[in-house]
């Protein structure tokens, strides 16, 4: 890797990531009763939803190096480029090049929206909605310029169910993270937020495998990178949006019509941030059931974990020696929670330029304490 690869390596990882130290070891070496094998996802996988009809749509993390961006598991069983191929690498007439897309979300139409953060090859970050059920491209959205900072790293979306919104989630650099809200009527975003304390780095470390998970330097230094508000989800009825920064243990809500009102000034909004609980695990996702309940990818438990909406305590629901660095939580058509495991911690990126990832990346799925829908 050139010099000013590894440049732009460290300034992505600077926008996303954290860590140090202290956390427990978790017993590995049994299955656990209650998950089930899904399917394999095709690549390392970033992000992931499930369309009306049953599909996985799943996005290929940058940090792996990918050639597709995105994937589909057809009707036969087999991962296929989503849309097509020719917007994942460019051949042929494609109306635009997926670049680096994390964040994927389905509407209850059957519009996959996928977020590309352009970091891969420094475009602008885009809104990217292709209609399923057409096969069509739906809308294409840029983030607008005022929106974002030199260090944006897009990299979660929430779709509002009720109001034609969209609101993204930008980690960035840390200290300089925000929520960013597009207007799907008029194709506007607003960075909101900005350097809140809601949304800026936490100081929580994260051990994986018994050891810090850290960016190791080919010249063999370490850097402990930060990371802003990820992941973040939004409730059935589209009146509260849950967020936090991913190395914090407080989760946050605030009212989407508050996210909505452009008249608002920043301190007025920021007065209107609630404290939902301080058990927040580190988390890279989350989702919510039709009860309330909020679940995460619990990556340091190995686990899926989740705050009840009786007590505002974190719980277990399950945990696994296969749960390596889970992501992607989303609802299916069967009404159980479906999951990924990525390996982040052992791509290149952390590992010395080394990729350390041993497939199969499973997609799970369990029984959650409440059902969820497809679709929002």
């Amino acid at each position: 890797m050139s010099s000013t690869q590894w440049r732009i390596a460290l300034s992505i990882l600077l926008s996303v990531f954290f860590l140090t130290t202290q956390a427990q070891a978790f017993p590995f070496g049994k299955k656990t009763a209650g998950i089930e094998e899904s399917a394999q996802a095709p690549c390392g996988p970033g992000g992931m939803t499930i369309t009306p009809s049953g599909s996985y749509i799943v996005s290929c993390h940058q940090f792996f190096n990918p050639e597709m961006k995105v994937m589909r598991l057809n009707k036969d069983g087999i991962w296929e480029p989503f849309p097509n191929r020719a917007m994942n690498t460019g051949e042929g007439n494609a109306p635009l090049v997926l670049d680096s897309v994390l964040g994927v979300e389905c509407d209850k139409d059957g519009i996959v929206w996928m977020l590309d953060n352009g970091r891969r090859t420094e475009k602008q970050p885009k809104l990217v909605a292709w209609n399923t059920k057409k096969k069509r491209l739906h809308r294409v959205i840029p983030i607008t310029e005022a929106a974002l900072v030199e260090t944006s790293f897009l990299d979660d979306l929430a779709l509002d169910p009720e109001e034609p919104f969209i609101y993204l989630a930008d980690p960035a650099g840390g200290d300089d993270a925000a929520l960013i809200v597009v207007d799907l009527v008029t194709g506007l975003s607003r960075r909101v937020l900005h350097g809140d304390y809601a949304v800026r780095a936490g100081k929580i470390g994260l051990q994986m495998d018994g050891q810090a998970v850290v960016v190791k330097r080919p010249d063999g230094r370490q850097v402990k990178p930060l990371s802003g508000v990820n992941p973040i989800t939004v409730d059935k009825k589209g009146r509260w949006l849950f967020f936090g920064p991913m190395n914090s243990r407080i989760l946050y809500q605030i009212e989407t019509k508050d996210l909505r009102n452009s008249a608002l000034l920043e301190e007025e909004l920021a007065g209107r941030i609630k404290r939902v609980s301080g058990q927040k695990p580190i988390a890279s996702s989350m989702s919510i059931d039709s009860k309330g309940n909020i679940y995460f990818a619990d990556i340091q438990r190995h686990a899926i974990t989740y705050i009840s909406v009786v007590d505002q305590r974190l719980h277990t629901l399950i945990t696994d020696s296969r749960i390596l660095w889970p992501d992607g939580l989303c609802f299916g058509t069967d009404g159980k929670l479906h999951f990924f495991t990525s390996q982040l911690h052992r791509s290149a990126i952390f590992n010395a330029g080394k990729d350390r990832s041993q497939p199969p990346f499973w997609v799970f799925k369990i029984k959650a304490k409440a059902s969820g829908t497809v679709g929002r």
